[in-house]
């Protein structure tokens, strides 16, 4: 039995203006749930909106107000970030992904949607001829949204069927035209929470020097990987980086889910030694500066965007960082509770006739953590979207990941102990009301 009705989420995607409910954004999902929740007052299973769902670092509170306190928020910080925090970030890349690269590389950004957004102009600027982004998906539409404000190119291809050494392949297939001038994939995955191996990131990485293509590795969820014991300094097993494979790359580290600290909007972009030195004569000629990759970044494009980032957050971050990196702050154990969830929501999704979309990696099975994919029989992942909005449970169809494959990503952030007798509930009854045969995939 639905929950909401047809008629009123009819309504209520009328009201909000949504022009495509089977393609609706994160937001547009998010006001849909709002909507209902206040219309009926019945709570919402929510899996939509990928905000951290844990108490935010203390350890972080204290040192921004402690910078506060010391008179920080009068000056200006300096576009390169605080020394501080550079040499913070240094050292924990050296702790936990076993990567040299100096402080001066390592730059502050307001979040890592703003590290994308600038690393993107650069990126796609410093070669006339290298003017595409390519997107290893699924993977976040933001960063999409963003090239189509600066009236970049991308291109695009769905992994689950070129895992492992199929992977090169495929990718000399887009890159061997030559104008592809980034390659772009969050690891852990959002949506799937996939995780490229050594082999796939040894094989972009050498592909990367090949063809000169500079590649973005977003590491939102840094060590959150829990099917191996990571987060302890200077300790194998690291977190798996294409940086050891190659110099063409940046680095994207945020505060947002390892310390919970989101609503500060602060990250790091670690960019190699040699790509931060690199000159480049078209940035050179349309900046008006040295060209040198970097420098260009933060001062000539970066700058623009945000003049620079909030001074008291960065000795929060600082100090998260560095005291992570002395090893008296556990932010894998921190995270953990994430995986926990996850285990939980997936039993009841395939106990009630639901599948996980990307369910392998190369060698194992896919991890528990802060996203997984379900789909349903034969639905689309836009039908199956709109049709737990009825059964109050909201998220957002593959579709708009760049996925060629049918499903929805759930997220775990916002799930409560008290909720999962909910969802239990009202996934039996969707699986009552949407029979499927018993030999569909299961």
């Amino acid at each position: 039995m639905k929950i909401f009705s047809e008629e009123l989420v009819a309504k209520a995607v009328e009201e909000l203006h949504i022009a495509c409910l089977s393609q609706a954004t994160i937001g547009e999902v998010l006001l849909i749930a709002q909507y209902l929740e206040k219309a009926t007052g019945i709570p919402f299973v929510r899996m939509d909106q990928g905000s951290p769902g844990l108490p935010v670092n203390r350890l972080g509170v204290e040192a921004e107000k402690a910078a506060l306190d010391r008179g920080v928020g009068s000056q200006y910080p300096a576009a390169a970030g605080v020394p501080e925090l550079k040499e913070a970030a240094s050292g924990f890349v050296k702790a936990f992904l076993d990567v040299d690269i100096s402080a001066r590389s390592c730059v502050p950004t307001v979040g890592s949607v703003a590290g994308s957004y600038g690393s993107f102009i650069a990126c796609t600027q410093r070669d006339p001829n290298k003017n595409k982004v390519l997107f290893i998906d699924p993977g976040f539409p933001i960063q999409k949204s963003q090239l189509r404000v600066i009236g970049a190119e991308w291109r695009e291809f769905d992994i689950y069927n070129h895992r492992g050494e199929a992977l090169r392949e495929k990718l000399e297939q887009m890159l061997s035209a030559g104008d592809i001038a980034a390659i772009v994939y969050s690891n852990p995955n959002n949506p799937a929470w996939i995780c490229l191996e050594e082999q796939e990131l040894k094989i972009i990485g050498e592909l990367a020097t090949k063809y000169d293509v500079i590649v973005m590795e977003d590491l939102a969820y840094f060590c959150m990987d829990f099917r191996s014991d990571m987060g302890h300094p200077f300790e194998p097993p690291y977190a798996p980086t294409v940086a050891h494979y190659t110099d063409n790359y940046i680095l994207m580290l945020s505060s947002s889910k390892i310390f919970s600290y989101a609503g500060q909007r602060m990250a790091m972009i670690c960019i190699s030694d040699s790509l931060f030195e690199r000159q480049f004569p078209a940035l050179a000629e349309r900046y008006q500066d040295s060209g040198v990759f970097g420098q260009t970044l933060i001062a000539s494009i970066l700058y623009m965007i945000t003049s620079g980032c909030t001074a008291s957050t960065q000795y929060a971050y600082a100090e998260m960082l560095r005291l992570s990196t002395e090893g008296k702050i556990n932010f894998v154990e921190d995270t953990r509770e994430y995986a926990l969830r996850a285990e939980k929501m997936k039993r009841i999704f395939t106990e009630n006739g639901f599948h996980i979309v990307y369910d392998y990696d190369v060698t194992q099975s896919v991890g528990d953590g802060f996203f997984f994919t379900i789909g349903y029989g034969e639905m689309s992942g836009g039908e199956l979207l709109r049709e737990l909005l009825y059964y109050g449970v909201s998220s957002i169809s593959l579709s708009t990941t760049g996925s060629q494959q049918q499903g929805v990503r759930a997220c775990t952030s916002r799930m409560r102990d008290d909720l999962y007798e909910v969802l239990e509930e009202r996934m039996k009854a969707f699986h009552a009301d949407h029979p499927i045969n018993s030999e569909s995939k299961a």
